[in-house]
C-alpha cells in the first residue's frame, strides 16, 4: 500500500501558500534547504514536478495546482476535526467549485446555482468565470466539480467528461422601451436594419441568431458585440440596440434592465449544460442543479 507522508504535503502546502520558500520557513521554522529537500521528496513520491521556475519566482504546475487544492482540503479538515473535538464552531461549509462559461447569462448562472444554497449541509460556492475551454480544462484536472455552459464539450477539447442537459428554451429580443415600441411593430420584418447588440462570433447564440436572420432574409446593424452577457445587458439598458436573452428569464432581464421583450424567435434554442467528470452525478451540490433545473427553471 502507497502512504502519502503528510509533513512533507505540509511543507509543499505552506510553500504554495506564501507564495515562496523564504516565507515558508518563518512560518514553519525550517532551513530553506530542508524545505526544498522534503518537497523534492514528495515530488520523486508522486512522480511529478509540482512547481516550475518563472524567473525568480516558484509557480504551481498544472499537477501542483491539483495537489494544492487536496492539501487545501486536508489541512481545512484537520482544522476542522479540531474544532469539533474542542466543541468550537467550524463555520465551514462543503466547498463546491463551478466553473461558469462567460457565454450563460449571469440570471440563468444564479438561477442555476441557488439550489445548491438550499441543501440541509452548508455549501460554499466558489465561482470561476472564463471562457469554455480553459474551464474544461481545470475540470480535467479536478480544480473545478462542475462547469456550467450553452454548449457540450467540443469536439476538439480532449477532455474526458459528460455532458448533463439541464434543459433549454427560445429566446427573446428586449430594447429599452422607445426603442422596443418601435420594432414591436411588424416584428420581426422591423428587424431589417435594426441596431443589434450581439455575443461574439466564437458564441453558440450568435451562430444560432446568424442562421435564423439569415435565413429570414433580415439584416440589422450590429452595433457592438460582447463576450460578457452581463454588459452586453447594460448597453442595451442604455437604448444602444436590441439585444438577446433566454425566454425563460424573461421577467427577471425586463425587471433588472428595466426593457421590454420586443418578440420572440420560438425556432431558436439555448441548450444549457452540466459538465462533469462523473457519468453518474454524486456531489449533493450538482444533484441539487440538475434536478431543479430539469424540474422547475426548464420545466
Amino acid at each position: 500500500m502507497e502512504w502519502l507522508n503528510y509533513h512533507h504535503l505540509l511543507y509543499f502546502w505552506v510553500v504554495a501558500r506564501e507564495g515562496s520558500i523564504a516565507k515558508a520557513t518563518k512560518l514553519l521554522r525550517l532551513a530553506q534547504p530542508t524545505i526544498s529537500g522534503q518537497i523534492r521528496v514528495l515530488e520523486d513520491a508522486l512522480g511529478q514536478k509540482l512547481f516550475q521556475r518563472a524567473g525568480r519566482n516558484l509557480v504551481l504546475t498544472d499537477v501542483g495546482r491539483t495537489a494544492y487544492r487536496y492539501a487545501d482540503e486536508i489541512f481545512g479538515l484537520g482544522r476542522e476535526l479540531l474544532d469539533v473535538v474542542k466543541g468550537r464552531s467550524t463555520g465551514r461549509g462543503m466547498r463546491f467549485v463551478v466553473g461558469v462559461a462567460d457565454a450563460v447569462p449571469k440570471l440563468i448562472a444564479h438561477r442555476l446555482l441557488t439550489p445548491a444554497l438550499a441543501l440541509s449541509d452548508a455549501v460554499t460556492i466558489v465561482c470561476h468565470e472564463d471562457h469554455a475551454d480553459p474551464l474544461l480544462a481545470r475540470l480535467a484536472v479536478h480544480d473545478l466539480d462542475l462547469v456550467l455552459s450553452d454548449a457540450p464539450i467540443p469536439a476538439h477539447v480532449k477532455v474526458r467528461g459528460y455532458n448533463h442537459l439541464l434543459g433549454e428554451c427560445s429566446v427573446s429580443l428586449f430594447a429599452a422601451p422607445r426603442l422596443a415600441r418601435t420594432h414591436q411593430r411588424g416584428f420581426p420584418r422591423s428587424l431589417d436594419g435594426a441596431p443589434m447588440l450581439f455575443p461574439t462570433e466564437h458564441t453558440t447564440l450568435r451562430r444560432s441568431l446568424d442562421g435564423w436572420l439569415d435565413g429570414q432574409g433580415l439584416r440589422p446593424r450590429v452595433v457592438a458585440e460582447f463576450e460578457d452577457s452581463a454588459l452586453l445587458k447594460v448597453f442595451g439598458q442604455a437604448g444602444h440596440g436590441l439585444f438577446p436573452g433566454p425566454t425563460v428569464i424573461e421577467d427577471e432581464i425586463c425587471r433588472q434592465y428595466r426593457v421590454r421583450v420586443v418578440g420572440r424567435l420560438d425556432s431558436v434554442r439555448e441548450k444549457f449544460y452540466a459538465i462533469s467528470v462523473e457519468r453518474r452525478l454524486k456531489h449533493p451540490a450538482v444533484v441539487a442543479i440538475t434536478e431543479t433545473a430539469r424540474s422547475h427553471l426548464f420545466a
